[in-house]
């Protein structure tokens, strides 16, 4: 049987959870609490990757905390003008290193973003079995998400996240509104091909 939510329906058997997360613009301002975050932090953490090399790091600022202005200050001013009511910013960012097993010194690894990317799933999915929603983005200051932020040599900035609890649509501009609902995905038969690509 399969299963319908966000006036999404999923067309093979999945958990609801995959058709409740979406990313949303419209959010109340509610500060999320601690707890809940590092529940989110926590659902990332068991992400896999590459040689269990871990290489994402989360760098956040809930919306009351000194830095808050520091990661708002990163993001366009389109996306200012809607994340300013998350409970949470979050940049993400992975190191293009790892430590192999025995290896004595760090090689690059091909898979880092990828590794990031899954552990970013799982806090998305995480948020909305807690009933928020985590909208990703890249239209932040990249550069300068790496240098104010402090991370070292060899670490790539993927991403920058909003989080927070489903407010009105109404709240947004009148352009906005009519782009605040799920979004369909694509069929399965668009991109799993059985045994190679097609001609």
């Amino acid at each position: 049987m399969t299963k319908t939510a966000n006036f999404r329906t999923a067309d093979h058997e999945i958990d609801e959870v995959f058709l409740d997360r979406w990313s949303p613009r419209a959010f109340t301002e509610e500060e999320i609490p601690e707890a809940d975050l590092f529940s989110m932090f926590e659902a990332a953490r068991w992400a896999p990757s590459s040689y269990n090399s871990q290489p994402w790091v989360f760098i956040y600022a809930r919306r009351s905390s000194p830095n808050w202005d520091r990661l708002f200050g990163l993001l366009n001013e389109f996306n200012q003008s809607w994340a300013k009511r998350a409970g949470a910013l979050v940049v993400i960012a992975s190191n293009s290193t790892m430590l192999p097993p025995g290896a004595e010194k760090a090689v690059p690894s091909h898979s880092h973003s990828f590794d990031a990317g899954a552990a970013w799933g799982y806090l998305a999915l995480q948020g909305a079995k807690l009933g928020w929603h985590a909208h990703a983005m890249v239209g932040f200051d990249i550069p300068a998400a790496f240098s104010d932020l402090g991370l070292p040599a060899g670490y790539r900035v993927e991403a920058a996240v909003a989080i927070g609890r489903l407010g009105d649509k109404s709240i947004l501009p009148d352009y906005l509104q009519g782009r605040e609902q799920p979004s369909p995905r694509k069929p399965i038969t668009d991109f799993a091909f059985d045994g190679n690509f097609p001609a």
